[in-house]
């Protein structure tokens, strides 16, 4: 064998191998795809929520999601009519929930204006609660706007906590972090007045 052959070997091996290698990140890139746009509960992680190209992949995996545990009632709007709430939902309790779902990356914080399009969607949708469920965080402002409104908060911990509890089969822990009421302290216009005219004495 001359040197001309085997470099014609080493050329195809490598090519072989080349080949192979696209074929295997093709297999994976298109399961990751395949599994956001099934949008499947069971599959789903925080990964991929990360992942997914629009709000709307979200709220269809959270559409899915509240459907597979279990809650009555689970509808997915219409995006061009939404008002503010892209999930409403009937609680163990009976409450009509609205939800409005935040895909934002890990450090993009969520701000006032996802309270106030779900906290004004209520009367719309006739409901009893509001929730924003976000794959980021929150700002104060929000947080402090939301407690005032008696509006729900999750946040990313909130939601790796769901996709934990309903793969290990412990629905009724879920729903009970979805239902169960925020206890922040509230701080109004009106104590901030009364602090900053206490201290000004």
């Amino acid at each position: 064998m001359n040197w001309n052959e085997n470099w014609t070997i080493w050329v195809i091996g490598c090519i072989a191998a080349l080949l192979l290698f696209v074929w295997i990140i093709r297999r994976i890139i298109g399961r990751g795809q395949r599994i956001r746009r099934e949008a499947n509960p069971r599959k789903i992680t925080i990964r991929d929520i990360d992942k997914m190209q629009d709000g709307s992949e979200f709220e269809l995996y959270l559409f899915h999601l509240f459907q597979q545990m279990g809650y009555d009632e689970v509808h997915k709007t219409t995006s061009s009519r939404d008002f503010g709430a892209d999930l409403v939902f009937t609680d163990r309790l009976g409450r009509r929930n609205v939800i409005q779902a935040k895909r934002y990356g890990a450090n993009h914080p969520v701000g006032l204006s996802a309270v106030q399009e779900i906290f004004t969607s209520m009367r719309y949708y006739e409901a009893d609660r509001s929730v924003v469920l976000t794959s980021a965080r929150y700002t104060e402002a929000c947080r402090t706007l939301a407690a005032v409104n008696g509006v729900k908060l999750l946040d990313r911990e909130d939601l790796m906590d769901l996709i934990t509890l309903f793969k290990s089969r412990r629905i009724e822990e879920a729903m009970e972090l979805i239902e169960e009421e925020d206890h922040e302290p509230i701080e109004t216009w009106q104590t901030r007045q009364k602090k900053a005219t206490k201290a000004a004495k």
